[in-house]
């Protein structure tokens, strides 16, 4: 075997082992409600312990996936798409760059960030609930596009953050201000589902191309920390989504009350002619 397949089996063996000890205390608390709470016995355990070696050995292949693949991928693709010879041509170095040369960089954030989310399996089972339970007013398809946007948004404006080297709280504080203004003139029934949105995003498929991307951008763009630029594209990534999916409930209801108003509007009569 080469060197790469050792050094790969020595992480998946790692991550098994931390995967194990991570997952103990939760097959802890649930066997010690079950039998000392609720004193039954544990329905099909046959099946149960399969299932939870399933998750471990799962979880344990994800995280030696993102070592090995996405993190890597994440650090080659922006340091290609930050080279000042691909962004301004021969010659060219970094010094001559502006925030408005590393374009690619922001149409790249967008469409990861689209891409990732539409992918995102929590997001997909949030919108079929929330479909569901609204008897189809609220739409699984464009809950889903609404989100994406917001993540897309989101990556897009983190990246530009990381280019110029701007504080992340400001973006934060004016984010939370529109937020803030949005609760209280949108839908009351869309509110909450707008708030847990933003947390279903950060979750299995985007977090680590998310990561991925924040440390490749601040570790290849001169001047950046990969500790202090690095992060934070997570937290834009959560707060983005309050904002597009409450503006979307804001649009589907002016467009239905305007819609309903035209149909109560009574056309004019005409007039007799009189000769």
């Amino acid at each position: 075997m080469t060197a790469t397949l050792w050094q790969t089996l020595h992480l998946a063996r790692e991550a098994f082992t931390s995967t194990l000890i991570d997952v103990a205390p939760i097959a802890a608390v649930l066997i010690v409600f079950q039998v000392l709470v609720l004193r039954e016995k544990i329905p099909n355990l046959g099946r149960v312990l399969i299932g939870v070696f399933y998750v471990v050995v799962g979880l344990s292949l994800f995280l030696v996936g993102l070592e090995e693949a996405l993190f890597p991928l994440g650090k080659s693709m922006a340091k290609q798409l930050t080279d000042p010879e691909f962004l301004a041509g021969v010659g060219a170095s970094t010094a001559s760059l502006t925030w408005t040369d590393y374009h690619w960089i922001y149409l790249f954030a967008f469409a990861i960030g689209f891409a990732t989310t539409i992918a995102e399996p929590s997001l997909i089972a949030v919108a079929i609930k929330a479909r569901d339970v609204s008897g189809g007013t609220l739409g699984a398809t464009g809950l889903r596009v609404a989100v994406a946007i917001g993540v897309a948004l989101s990556l897009t404006v983190g990246a530009f953050r990381i280019v110029t080297g701007t504080p992340l709280y400001l973006y934060m504080i004016a984010g939370y201000i529109v937020v803030i203004i949005q609760t209280m003139y949108a839908p009351r029934t869309i509110v909450p589902l707008a708030y847990d949105s933003g947390g279903v995003t950060t979750s299995t498929v985007t977090v680590p191309l998310v990561a991925a991307l924040g440390l490749g951008l601040a570790s290849t763009i001169p001047g950046r920390s990969p500790l202090l630029d690095g992060f934070g594209l997570i937290a834009l990534a959560s707060l983005f989504p309050m904002i597009t999916v409450m503006g979307y409930a804001q649009i589907s209801h002016w467009r239905t009350s305007r819609q309903s108003r035209s149909k109560h509007i009574t056309p004019p009569v005409p007039r007799e002619s009189t000769e």
